[in-house]
């Protein structure tokens, strides 16, 4: 089987499409050593010929890319993001990790923006099969662009196997020194737009009396705007300062030792299509407090405590709870351990390529 891969993203690992393409590639090599993974991207051109880098893009997933899986006699083509071609010329699958356009205004952009999403909304209702990240995600596609439940297919992601807890003492030391780690301390990190909701998580730390500290990581915005509130100046405004660590972003080898250490991670966001923070604190044995919206329940479980994002208190209790309780947290470092455990990119691959072969109806 000859699969075509949109690639744009590949050489992008910072954002959450690179990071999926990377780690199915690679656990695609694993699980079948018979087909072959074409990768295809705009290269140099973006640089070299074309001035406007968003034109560029659009040109390549709506015109280029089908043409190359058609000219390069590709069996399926797998779109990893939420853009399928208009115009399909090879069955194609597209994986559509959530709906945020969609479902929370902010987010819809100015005109041009709104066009793109209705015109890649308009192409996935005709792509031959869709993966959602969770069952939430299958919901809103089912609802927001109409597509049969037949045609989506739920498909977990999964936490690199470097997510594990340090027991490296050195490693542990060299991470608190280098970010200036408090002892004990509260950890945040997924981001600043505004549904990862900081100002409640602020406003819930506040109510807090506990001697720790609210260690935020990850690049702060660079200016402070309703779609990115910079929770630095919230912070000043809640009168935390001192009680806040900001300690920049953090690569992706030292984020296990991040965790080891924290006495808790809180993710309280709005919407997810799957929410990866929460599962990599739980690989690496952080009990986790996160909110009981869109994926999140199914990603955490019954592992971690789930609460209204949009209650302070509620979210302040969920925190205190685990503070003060040693037994509870070392029972749902337990659980979190076993729930991170039940999500497997090679198993991510093997379901994936179940759906590459039911769209072509390759029996080999």
């Amino acid at each position: 089987m000859r699969i075509g891969i949109n690639a744009f993203f590949l050489g992008q690992p910072t954002t959450g499409s690179g990071q999926y393409i990377r780690n199915l590639l690679e656990a695609l090599a694993k699980v079948d050593s018979t087909s072959e993974c074409l990768l295809f991207s705009p290269g140099s051109i973006c640089k070299s010929q074309i001035a406007n880098c968003k034109l560029v893009k659009l040109w390549f997933e709506q015109v280029a890319f089908p043409r190359v899986c058609q000219q390069e006699g590709v069996d399926v083509a797998h779109v990893p993001y939420f853009a399928p071609p208009l115009r399909p010329t090879t069955p194609t699958v597209v994986t559509i990790h959530d709906l945020v356009p969609l479902i929370l205004p902010a987010y819809r952009g100015p005109l041009l923006v709104r066009l793109y999403t209705h015109l890649v909304s308009a192409a996935a209702r005709r792509a031959d099969a869709v993966i959602a990240d969770s069952e939430a995600s299958k919901r809103d596609i089912a609802r927001l662009l109409g597509i049969p439940d037949e045609r989506v297919q739920v498909i977990y992601l999964a936490v690199d196997g470097r997510f594990r807890p340090i027991t490296d003492k050195a490693h542990l030391e060299d991470v608190r020194q280098k970010y200036r780690l408090p002892a004990s301390y509260i950890l945040y990190l997924g981001g600043f737009d505004q549904r990862k909701n900081l100002a409640t998580l602020l406003r819930a730390f506040k109510r807090l009396t506990l001697d720790l500290q609210l260690v935020i990581a990850g690049r702060l915005p660079a200016r402070d705007t309703p779609f990115f509130p910079d929770p630095r100046r919230m912070v000043r405004e809640f009168g935390l300062e001192g009680r806040v660590a900001f300690i920049g972003w953090v690569p992706e080898e030292e984020k296990p030792a991040l965790y080891t250490m924290a006495k808790l991670f809180v993710f309280p966001s709005l919407y997810e299509g799957f929410g990866l923070p929460p599962l990599e604190a739980m690989a690496c044995g952080t009990p986790v407090v996160a909110s009981n919206a869109s994926s999140l329940p199914e990603v955490v479980g019954d592992a971690g405590l789930l609460v209204d994002p949009c209650d302070a208190a509620e979210l302040a209790e969920a925190m205190a709870a685990l503070l003060d309780d040693e037994r509870l947290r070392e029972g749902l470092r337990q659980k979190g351990l076993e729930q991170a455990r039940r999500f497997n990119w090679e198993e991510t691959a093997r379901e994936t390529l179940k759906v590459y072969r039911r769209v072509i109806g390759w029996k080999g």
